[in-house]
């Protein structure tokens, strides 16, 4: 590996030191500038993905191919003076899961084109994930020689591209493994998660470590730096899993004897602060953070909004902007991305739609008539200064930083106080703060 911020965690890793880096998993607009913010302010590398879902050939569910998303970093790494050797690009759970619903060989086309894609634009960092089953798949769930054929195909497939292009960039690292249960969170009346054993994650990294093999692609798999494991980390709509360390601790001791390998652990989020810092400590230092930043980027929105209300609702010229409505007016427009995740009566739907932590409503930001109600939230409380009453009502850690003169009183500098809060979180667990 080179001297990338991944290697870099790597190599600590295998020193004993506790340090991590956080994965922004996320194509949010206001979190990325957000992120961006807070690297540079405080002269940290810069880790940010997108999964098979939110950004693919077909463009996903944000409408950008992993070149247009490219482009989108690269234009907030220029506005921020961000160098691009402390950004890392990674892609997530790339394989057959967007089309799951179809023959494993067309499942599978369809994942060699999205991992060509990825390594085209740029994207250095690559989780393979061929777990999910397909149409045709007779096992469920499958083989782990068979999840490690796929995935080595797809190495292949990721090496062949690079060596095509022209590029500055180093070559890929990869990831392997998944996390149980799948993308999309767990069901509420689940009371415990199953961790990983030791055993699954050496036959993971064995069965691949062997795949790639028989593809000759033994220079690749030294650039196989990470395995996905479920530490017993998770979130459904209103329940937290948190982290035990005693029920993971066979698993962390089996990574200590394999060099060159971290842990990276998906559904990080809510954690608290000092399960985050066990987690880095106990070697799953790559730590996935998607639906907290945007959870934190909707509790600043709607408090904004009520602010509106308060302030501004009646007032001679003003529209206010209703923007609460109208993203749920969006939702059941088009219930796809929470329906399937939200059970209950309308009344439970309805709280799910707003507050779930699992914040589904992160998909509906996009849509341009809530892009227009939040521009308008944002255009009418720029006016003049919020008024610090309602400023403590509503947003109080905002409250507090324009107080001590750390934070401008502004509906934007608001809302990305409140995604950084977060980021610093991170940043602290990983030994970066």
């Amino acid at each position: 590996m080179d001297n990338s911020p991944l290697s870099e965690v790597v190599t600590a890793q295998g020193k004993g030191l506790p340090l991590g880096i956080t994965s922004i998993c996320s194509a949010n607009e206001y979190v990325l500038d957000a992120a961006f913010t807070h690297a540079q302010a405080n002269d940290l590398p810069l880790l940010i993905e997108s999964t098979c879902n939110q950004v693919n050939q077909y463009g996903g569910y944000t409408g950008q191919t992993p070149s247009d998303f490219m482009r989108t970093l690269r234009r907030l790494a220029e506005k921020h003076q961000f160098s691009m050797s402390r950004l890392v690009v990674g892609g997530d759970h790339l394989g057959p899961n967007p089309w799951h619903y179809e023959t494993a060989d067309k499942a599978m086309e369809k994942s060699r084109v999205l991992v060509r894609d990825y390594v085209r634009a740029g994207y250095t960092k690559i989780h393979l994930d061929s777990s999910m089953a397909c149409a045709d798949d007779r096992d469920h769930p499958l083989p782990t020689e068979l999840i490690a054929a796929r995935a080595a195909e797809l190495a292949c497939t990721a090496e062949e591209t690079y060596g095509d292009i022209d590029t500055v960039v180093p070559r890929p690292v990869y990831v392997i493994g998944t996390e149980v249960p799948p993308p999309g969170g767990v069901h509420d009346e689940e009371e415990t998660l199953a961790v990983t054993t030791a055993q699954a994650a050496e036959e993971t990294i064995s069965a691949t470590k062997e795949a790639f093999k028989r593809l000759g692609l033994e220079e690749a798999w030294e650039r196989v730096t990470a395995v996905v494991v479920q530490p017993g980390v998770e979130y459904g709509n209103e329940s937290l899993y948190d982290y035990d360390a005693a029920a993971a601790a066979s698993l962390s001791r089996y990574i200590e004897g394999m060099e060159g390998f971290v842990y990276e652990a998906h559904s990080t989020d809510y954690q608290t602060r000092i399960a985050l810092r066990e987690l880095v400590r106990d070697h799953f230092a790559i730590l996935k953070v998607g639906p907290a930043l945007t959870f934190a980027f909707r509790e600043a929105v709607f408090a904004l909004a009520d602010i509106e209300e308060a302030w501004l609702n009646g007032r001679s010229g003003i529209t206010t902007s209703n923007v609460r409505e109208v993203v749920d007016r969006a939702m059941l427009q088009n219930p796809v991305y929470w329906q399937p995740y939200y059970p209950g009566d309308e009344r439970q739907q309805h709280f799910a739609r707003q507050y779930s932590l699992s914040d589904r409503i992160r998909y509906y930001w996009p849509v341009p008539e809530v892009r227009e109600a939040l521009d308008r939230l944002l255009s009418n409380l720029c006016g003049a200064a919020i008024p610090l009453a309602l400023l403590s009502q509503y947003l109080p850690i905002q409250f507090q930083a324009v107080r001590s003169g750390r934070l401008q009183n502004q509906p934007r500098q608001h809302i990305q106080y409140g995604i950084t809060a977060v980021l610093d979180e991170y940043a602290r667990a990983c030994g970066r703060l």
